[in-house]
């Protein structure tokens, strides 16, 4: 392997609407196409208030994060956050090991519904069709982050229009437009609706992905910020009139989105599924490589993966390890026994984020760009702890 130093940097490559692009690639991508499904066993019509409430907790935590970003562009995101504000390195690492678990989990188990959809095109094992396609990205990421992002954004706005098309035809299919549906008038309603949002938090994860290309963000103290709160902005609405139109359709099945087609229209948004479940795949990648390269600029990894080709620019030994934890969850670990695990851990990253943010506050006003206000953080912290309490309860 070449030698680790001296060691070009990243290249500051990405302006706002690439970076917006980029954070829906994976933020609509596979939660909405995946986990609609789950949430409206939980919630039943009363879905579009559990995507409602782990709209607003991922907004306010998302505003954390909108701040910390300007103030600390740095490729390993909420590791940088926690250290810089409690002066921690042992709580910086737990942080660390935690976002990367977290990364693999998720990566994984969109690695897991692509094949799902693949196995019906390729008749291929699965463990060789998840090699494949993760194997494919990987080389993407290594390629260079233009042309990763590149992809990405240009995946996700299939994605978006995919959204549109299903939130015409639902509400074109719907009988009638009667609301009152959505409105539990039960105790256990509204638990079903916690107990949704729960799992409606997985369609937001994402934003968070942002603040780790803060190295390669033309200025990021003020495109950071704009870039996190557009992208959950975005997806939030897009959300709610998604499964607003499915709920008044009557027509969802097992697989809800797909249900509001038929023929050849249902075959044809299956594949946009897979576009879109299989783009999180690469966002995941790139997210987790850049924070292997950033913990290992910091020395709480390797210096080996701190390397970056002089040429691409790109941290290759973090990304082929990114790539290969990645693949070997999807192979040993099935995405419904992590799920739950996945958001319980993000949830709790997320609460030490917002914790760091409200200690930075009380500690001083920002050396400059875009502020959260002063109840921000706390209602982020408040509203993390109940989606989790909400798992246990109900």
């Amino acid at each position: 392997m070449p030698e680790t130093s001296p060691a070009p940097g990243l290249r500051r490559v990405l302006t706002l609407w690439p970076l917006i692009l980029y954070g829906l690639g994976v933020i609509v991508g596979a939660g909405i196409y995946v986990a609609l499904g789950a949430v409206m066993r939980r919630a039943g019509e009363a879905a579009p208030l559990s995507f409602l409430l782990a709209g607003g907790t991922a907004a306010l935590t998302g505003l954390c994060y909108a701040e910390l970003a300007g103030r600390f562009p740095e490729a390993s995101g909420g590791v940088a956050y926690v250290r810089h504000a409690f002066g921690s390195e042992r709580l910086a690492q737990a942080v660390g090991v935690g976002t990367m678990l977290v990364v693999a989990v998720t990566a994984a188990s969109i690695a897991s519904g692509t094949t799902q959809y693949l196995t019906v095109l390729l008749k291929l094992p699965v463990p060789l069709l998840m090699t494949l396609m993760i194997g494919g990205f990987t080389a993407i990421a290594i390629a260079g982050v233009g042309a990763s992002v590149g992809l990405a954004g240009a995946i996700a706005a299939l994605e978006i229009g995919g959204l549109f098309a299903a939130i015409a035809a639902g509400f074109w299919a719907a009988p009638d437009f009667d609301m009152r549906g959505m409105i539990p008038v039960t105790l256990q309603g509204w638990g079903g609706v916690a107990a949704g949002a729960f799992i409606a938090f997985f369609a937001f994860i994402g934003f968070e992905t942002l603040a780790n290309m803060g190295e390669e963000v033309v200025d990021p103290h003020r495109t950071l910020p704009r870039g996190i709160l557009g992208a959950v902005g975005v997806s939030l609405v897009l959300y709610l009139l998604v499964v607003a139109a499915v709920v008044l359709s009557d027509r969802a099945g097992a697989n809800p989105l797909v249900g509001l087609f038929d023929g050849k229209s249902a075959a044809g948004f299956a594949v946009l599924g897979t576009l879109a479940v299989g783009n999180g795949v690469l966002v995941q990648i790139v997210m987790l490589s850049r924070l292997l390269y950033g913990m290992a600029n910091r020395k709480e990894l390797p210096s080996a993966l701190g390397w970056v080709h002089p040429r691409w620019r790109t941290p290759v030994p973090a990304t082929l390890l990114a790539g290969g934890t990645i693949l070997a969850v999807t192979v040993l670990v099935p995405f419904e026994h992590l799920l739950a695990l996945s958001n319980a851990i993000t949830l709790t990253l997320f609460v030490l984020v917002d914790l760091a943010l409200w200690r930075l506050h009380r500690l001083g006003p920002p050396p400059g760009g875009f502020r959260a206000p002063a109840w921000v953080p706390p209602v982020a912290v408040a509203t993390c702890a109940v989606l989790l309490v909400c798992e246990l309860v109900f």
